[in-house]
C-alpha cells in the first residue's frame, strides 16, 4: 500500500536572471500571471493535488514569499471595513492554514538537487512532491493539472513518478531527457535518463517538465551525489541513482505548461491564464482580437 502524498517542496531559491531587470528585487516566483504571483498558481496546483503541508526552499531577498503567504491584517482589516467582502473572501482562501508552511534556506546556488536536499528534516521519512515553480500548468482532457495527474499515477504505481512532455528533437539538449521502457499509453516504466545530453544523442523526445514524486532516500543518496551540469548538484544524477533501486514512472502530462522563467514563457501564460478566466476572458478576448489585428 502507498503512503500518501502529503507534502511538496518549491525550490524558490533561484535569481531569476532570464527575466532581468523585473527580477532585480522582486523574486522571479512573485512576477504576477494575471492577479497572482506564478507560486501561488504552483501552490493552488498542489493543493488541488491533496498537499497539506508546502514547503518553501528559499535564498536571500526572499522574504516577500514567506510574508505572501502569511496573514496581511492591515489589509484585511481595511477591506472589512469598506465591505469589500469578496475581495477579502478571496484572500483568506488563499493563504495556508495556521502550520501548513514551513521554511528553510538555500545559502549558496548549489543546484536543484541541493536545493531539494536541504528539505529533508521538513520532510522526513516519507514521499514527497516536488515541483518547480517556473512552470505553470492549466489542465488538458484529463481535467486535472500536472501534479494531481502525477499522484494519481502514484497512487496507481507506486514507487516515484516524473511528469514528461514533448518536445520537438532539435530541442532535447536543453532539457533533462527520459527514456521509455513498459509504455501502458498515459504512463510508462522510465529505464534511463539524461541531463542536457549533446545534440542528437538523446534517447527520446519526452523532457522532465518540473512536477515529481520521489521517495525520502533520494535525500541520502543527494547528500553525496557528485556534482554534475554546471557545476551543481543536479536532482537528474539523484534520481539515476534512486533508480538503480526503485522502480520510476513517468506521466505524459495532457495539459499545456508554461516556463514563466522565459520572457517569452512569462508572456504565453498570461494570456493562457487570462483567456481561462470566464470573469475576464471575455474582455480579454476582444483586446487581443484588436492586438493581432493591427500585426
Amino acid at each position: 500500500m502507498t503512503r500518501r502524498i502529503r507534502k511538496a517542496v518549491f525550490p524558490v531559491a533561484g535569481l531569476g536572471t532570464r527575466v532581468l531587470p523585473a527580477t532585480k528585487m522582486v523574486p522571479k516566483e512573485m512576477l504576477t500571471v494575471v492577479d497572482r504571483p506564478v507560486l501561488q498558481h504552483c501552490v493552488e496546483e498542489a493543493r488541488e493535488a491533496g498537499i497539506e503541508h508546502f514547503v518553501f526552499v528559499t535564498g536571500r531577498n526572499k522574504a516577500v514569499i514567506e510574508d505572501h503567504f502569511d496573514l496581511a491584517y492591515e489589509l484585511e482589516d481595511t477591506l472589512r471595513k469598506r465591505g469589500k467582502t469578496k475581495e477579502l473572501e478571496a484572500l483568506l482562501a488563499d493563504t495556508p492554514a495556521a502550520g501548513a508552511t514551513s521554511f528553510t534556506r538555500q545559502q549558496a546556488p548549489l543546484g536543484l538537487g541541493h536545493a531539494v536536499w536541504c528539505a529533508r528534516d521538513i520532510i522526513g521519512d516519507e514521499p514527497f512532491a516536488v515541483m518547480l515553480p517556473d512552470m505553470i500548468t492549466l489542465p488538458g482532457q484529463r481535467g486535472t493539472r500536472c501534479l494531481g495527474q502525477c499522484i494519481e499515477a502514484y497512487e496507481k504505481h507506486g514507487g516515484n513518478i516524473i511528469a514528461v512532455e514533448e518536445v520537438p528533437p532539435a530541442d532535447t539538449h536543453m532539457y533533462g531527457v527520459v527514456s521509455v521502457g513498459a509504455d501502458h499509453g498515459h504512463t510508462f516504466q522510465i529505464n534511463g535518463m539524461v541531463e542536457k545530453p549533446p545534440r542528437g544523442t538523446s534517447p527520446s523526445n519526452l523532457i522532465i517538465s518540473g512536477r515529481y514524486i520521489l521517495g525520502p532516500e533520494v535525500f541520502g543518496i543527494l547528500a553525496n551525489v557528485e556534482k554534475g551540469a554546471g557545476g551543481e548538484i543536479q536532482l537528474t544524477d539523484g534520481m539515476k541513482k534512486l533508480a538503480e533501486k526503485q522502480v520510476f514512472h513517468g506521466v505524459r502530462f495532457d495539459g499545456k505548461t508554461y516556463d514563466t522563467g522565459s520572457k517569452v514563457g512569462f508572456l504565453a501564460a498570461n494570456v493562457a491564464f487570462a483567456l481561462s478566466r470566464p470573469d475576464i476572458a471575455p474582455a480579454f478576448r476582444a483586446e487581443l482580437k484588436k492586438i493581432v489585428g493591427s500585426l
